[in-house]
Order: structure tokens, then sequence, then C-alpha cells
């Protein structure tokens, strides 16, 4: 800085250039666009977030337990759903199943399959006449004791045709499923489910293997894979014979348990339902407005029924894991409410020197996000973590769903933006003389 001296003025003072510029802008600061602005406030938030370490993660707990919580919960939710749609499918798809229906004395009716009104000739007039089915098997079913060496065991008896592994979706652990030939002779035969082979041949050597069923003999040629507890009951709890074998060893020429239908494709279920409807309406004579002797159940829609099941509650487990997210901001708010009442005397300085109300709700903006987004990667890293250890640990199946990581991750961010612009805005809008003052 130098001065002039003239006779006539006292001496004045120049400014240099620099200096000049620079008292300029603090006086009439340029225009900044909002992005700028939270570009400018990144380092400032930062060493404001570094100056209190144990504070900046003591808040960030709620953010990083809520997105770890809801990418556990979403990833424990769809395991159990992709479990439970696994072992419906072992029912088969695009299924239909004809049972009996229901007997009246009086005014008492009796459940579903407790008159015998199906039959043969209705398995054959469904096979002649109604188009598009790829499988059927016609079933006889009881339960007896049946006996191996020194081992007996009480199970289910099925006699089905050999459509029937296709049908249920059966896969041979051991041997193979009895043949067309071994159906159309009677032959004694049978294929024995897991928890059959289980408790009758510990040391699980089956296949061939003879056992006996109400006193007759049958030669194990197959074990079937095991499928676990579908709707309640063990699937595997059975053993399968050749379905004219039953009629002829076991359960004599009676009415039919039910009746197994697959078509080719999911389309086709709806048009097979109704001609089954019809034709067994027909054979059996059902007046308009009577009740049929019979139902269909459809097992695509059993299946939909639980995936629907299972997707609401696992949007239920992730609802209530995202409240820890709200809970974590409300926590981020109160800490930047406290960080302004502390800063006060430090807005103040800076808005004397000429920042503007923008630059300050900027700034305290930025530091609750960065709360938040801290938090959200935390979180994201230790939820993957356990989704991924939970089944070594727990036997509980996980399946990792990048969509709901990048939901909570995304909610974290929302939530810094939500709970931190009070603060922020509270921040802009104090008087810069007051704060001065502020000790």
């Amino acid at each position: 800085m130098s001065t002039i001296t003239t006779p006539e003025h006292p001496p004045i003072a120049t400014v240099d250039p620099e200096t000049a510029a620079f008292f300029a802008v603090l006086a009439h600061p340029a225009p900044r666009s909002r992005g700028v602005r939270f570009v400018q406030s990144l380092p400032t938030a930062l060493e404001a977030l570094r100056a209190n370490k144990g504070r900046s993660v003591l808040t960030t707990l709620g953010i990083i337990i809520g997105v770890a919580a809801v990418i556990v919960m979403v990833a424990l939710g769809q395991g159990a759903s992709a479990q439970v749609s696994a072992r419906l499918q072992g029912l088969g798809t695009n299924v239909l199943t004809i049972i009996p229906g229901s007997a009246q004395s009086g005014g008492a009716r009796t459940g579903a399959g407790s008159v015998s009104t199906l039959t043969n000739a209705d398995v054959q007039a469904i096979q002649q006449d109604v188009p598009g089915i790829v499988r059927l098997s016609p079933i006889v079913s009881g339960n007896a004791q049946v006996v191996a060496g020194d081992q007996n065991w009480q199970t289910r008896i099925q006699a089905v045709a050999p459509d029937y592994q296709q049908i249920q979706n059966w896969q041979i652990a051991q041997g193979s499923f009895f043949s067309d030939q071994d159906n159309t002779s009677a032959r004694n035969v049978a294929v024995l489910g897991s928890t059959v082979q289980r408790n009758l041949f510990p040391d699980g050597n089956a296949v061939g293997q003879v056992i006996r069923i109400r006193n007759v003999p049958f030669t194990v040629v197959g074990v079937l894979q095991p499928k676990g507890a579908t709707i309640g009951f063990d699937v595997d709890d059975v053993v399968l014979i050749p379905f004219r074998t039953g009629q002829v060893r076991l359960f004599g020429p009676a009415a039919l348990n039910s009746i197994s239908v697959q078509v080719g494709s999911a389309d086709e279920l709806d048009s097979a339902l109704q001609q089954i409807n019809g034709l067994l309406e027909q054979r059996h004579r059902i007046r308009p407005g009577q009740q049929p002797d019979f139902s269909i159940r459809n097992n695509n829609d059993i299946i939909q029924t639980v995936e629907g099941v299972s997707q609401t509650l696992t949007l239920l487990l992730a609802g209530v894991a995202a409240v820890s997210l709200v809970v974590g901001g409300i926590g981020i708010m109160n800490i930047m409410l406290v960080s302004v009442t502390e800063r006060t005397r430090e807005i103040g300085i800076r808005t004397a020197i000429g920042a503007r109300p923008g630059d300050i709700l900027a700034q305290f903006l930025v530091e609750a996000v960065m709360l938040s987004l801290l938090g959200g990667l935390i979180g994201l890293g230790l939820g993957v973590a356990l989704a991924l250890w939970i089944p070594s640990l727990a036997g509980w199946p996980t399946v990792l769903s990048p969509q709901a990581m990048a939901i909570a991750f995304g909610f974290a961010a929302l939530v810094g933006i939500f709970f931190g612009f009070y603060p922020a805005r509270r921040a802009s809008r104090l008087d810069p003389i007051e704060a001065l003052r502020h000790e």
C-alpha cells in the first residue's frame, strides 16, 4: 500500500489491485449456483466432522443400524420366500388336482374327499376328451405299516401312474422310478421317500431290498430325493407303488382318492380346468345349482398365494427395519441443532465477512448429508456381511437384493436431507449481529 502527497491535499492511501479486488468480493460477492455452494461447502463440512469424530460416529449409529437392518431383513425374507417357492415347485407346476367331494347326511356335511366319487372311467374320459393334457395320474392311497427286516415304519402308501414322477417333479436319489411296463404288469415294486428309507434302512442301502406292505412283498427299485416339509406335512414320508399293483394287491378296485393332471403351460390351466369341470359334471349328472361331488385345485394358485404372503412379510420386515433409519435421522437433526448453537459465533463471523444465508445453509446441510452417507456406506457393508454370514451361523437361507441395498442407501441420503434441512435453515437465518455477540 502506498500514499500520494500534494500541497493542496493531505496524504491519500492507495490500495494495490489484488487487495482492492479481495475487499470488493467481500462487499459484493458474485452470485453462485446452488451446486457451486454445495461443492465449496465440502471442505468446511469435512473439517467440522473431523473436529468431532466421536460425536460424528455416534450420530451415524442410527443410520448404520437402519441400513444394515433393512438389508438383512429383506435378505432373510427373500431367502425364506425362495425356499418356500422351491418346495412348492416340488408339488408340481401347471398341475390340477381333482379330489372327491363331500357327503351330506341330514343337515350335516362331511369334509372334502369323504365320498368316493372318482373312478378309472373318469380318468380315461379326461385323457381322451380334454386337450392340452401332457401327463395324468390316478391316485389311490392309504396308511400301512411297512416292514423291512427288523425295522418297521407307519407311512402313507400311494399307488400312482409312472407319470406321477414328472407331475410332482420328483427327483431320484438312488435307483430308478418304476416303468410303464411295471404298471401294466402290476409288478410288486416300490419307490421310497427319503423319510421312509432313513427309518427302514439306516445304512442307506435300500435299492434291491425287500419290504412288506400289508404282508405283501415289494422290491425297492428307487429312493426319492428329499423335498422336506411342505404346507404342514412331510412329503418324503411316502411309499410309491404302480397304480395297477395298488389296485390288484393292496386296495382293490376301489374308487380313486384323487387325480393329478398336468397341462403344457400356465396359459392352458384355466381352459383345462373349465373343460374338466364340465366333463365331470356331465358324467356325474350334476344338475344346475347342485353342489358338485368333486373339486378341482389349481397348484399354481396355491404357489402364487404363498409367494404373495412371503413377499408381504418381507416388505413388513423391511418396513419395521426402516423405522431405525427415521430414528437415526432424528438423531442427526438433534446433533445438527446442537452444532448450530455451538457454532453461532462462527456463523456470525462468516456472515460478517460476506457469506450469504445460502452459503450457511449449504454448509450445514452438507454436513448432515455426509453423516447420512457415511452411515449408509458403513451400514451397507455391515448388512451385506451379516446377510452372507447368517446362513453359515444359523442355517437360515438369505438372498441379497441389489434393489434393497440401493433403496436403503438412497433412503439414508434422503433422511440426511430431510432431517438436516431444518437445522441448516435455522443456521442460515441467524442475525449476524446477535450471532457475533454470542459467547
